[in-house]
């Protein structure tokens, strides 16, 4: 229990540790593992080391892994050593990045794919509700205690992720605050548990980068979603098309790399709502204008945008609809 020693002499140090450091060895001695092992069962976690067979061999073959992970949820451990993609991006995005998010979500989960992000606001908590739309399995990396849901706006989105057939986990202890230099450190899981990371909406200096940066040096893929180039939000995901990371222009171009097909999507809604859907595939609409191209009513239309944005088929911001990506 070596690694469980070493994730409890983390916690209790408040320090990042991978390996044995000054101080380690007299804490170790002390360690009660079989204490420890069952305060983590009274919390519902389980730690799954790094020496484990179990342990997933694409986070163990980076160059710092950690001791190992908590996890929570009942999820059996081979979940992390299924083929996953990383679908990292900012947490303000605007709600094209948000819509993209969560399509991508549904469809790679969708197609067989583990969807793996932070929790975080924005594109991660996208991602991680379209991957649970689909039915398919998500993993949410913290970067604080693995027993605290951070941010507490997401609550109920983690409650949902271990009861659905997904994991929570964090190589930090119960009882870890959250911390600024946390976070960085827990996006080298987020890419080491995944074989291509996805950024879709990044500022110059966002975190998103740093994922796609560690995913880079450990010789995975990482495609970038497309955005406008006088978007602050987007250029952080077009300095990473410029360095000659892959265009991603839809669900396909991963699932291909995976050897794997989209599900095939339906015909989609008809009446009011289909005409509306329709008229939004030229680009984003008022609803005065939706009304004056459809010829409805009003409230016509107003009730088949309602119909669209519950189905995830478009989406209504700063007085403008649009369509989600499919």
């Amino acid at each position: 229990m070596n690694e469980l020693a070493l994730a409890a002499f983390a916690a209790a140090t408040g320090a990042h540790v991978v390996g044995e450091r000054p101080g380690f060895g007299r804490f170790r001695r002390r360690f009660d593992a079989a204490a420890y092992e069952a305060r983590l069962r009274a919390l519902g976690v389980r730690f799954l080391a790094r020496s484990d067979p179990a342990f997933p061999p694409l986070l163990r073959a980076i160059h710092d892994p950690p001791p190992g992970l908590f996890l929570r949820g009942e999820t059996p451990v081979e979940l992390l050593a299924r083929p996953a993609v990383a679908i990292v991006g900012a947490r303000a995005c605007s709600s094209y990045g948000s819509g993209v998010a969560r399509s991508l979500g549904r469809e790679l989960a969708g197609g067989g794919l583990v969807v793996v992000s932070g929790l975080a606001r924005g594109v991660d908590g996208e991602a991680h509700r379209g991957a649970l739309d689909a039915g398919g399995s998500t993993v949410a990396v913290l970067g604080c205690g693995v027993d605290r849901d951070y941010p507490a706006a997401h609550a109920e989105l983690a409650r949902r992720i271990v009861t659905g057939g997904g994991l929570v986990v964090s190589e930090y202890a119960p009882g870890v605050e959250p911390a600024p230099w946390r976070f960085p450190a827990r996006n080298r899981i987020i890419a080491g548990l995944a074989a291509a990371t996805i950024v879709v909406e990044a500022r110059e200096r966002s975190g998103a980068l740093i994922t796609a940066d560690l995913a880079l040096d450990e010789g995975r893929d990482v495609f970038a979603v497309p955005g406008e180039i006088t978007s602050a939000l987007s250029a952080g995901a077009n300095a990473l098309l410029c360095l000659g990371a892959t265009p991603l222009t839809s669900s396909a171009d991963v699932l291909e790399l995976f050897g794997l097909s989209a599900e095939p999507i339906g015909d989609g809604p008809d009446g009011d709502a289909g005409a509306i859907l329709a008229l939004l595939a030229d680009g984003s609409a008022s609803t005065d204008e939706l009304v004056r191209r459809s010829g409805l009513a009003p409230e016509v239309v107003a009730a088949a945008l309602v119909e669209l944005e519950l189905a995830g088929l478009a989406s209504t911001a700063d007085g403008l609809a649009r369509a989600m990506p499919r």
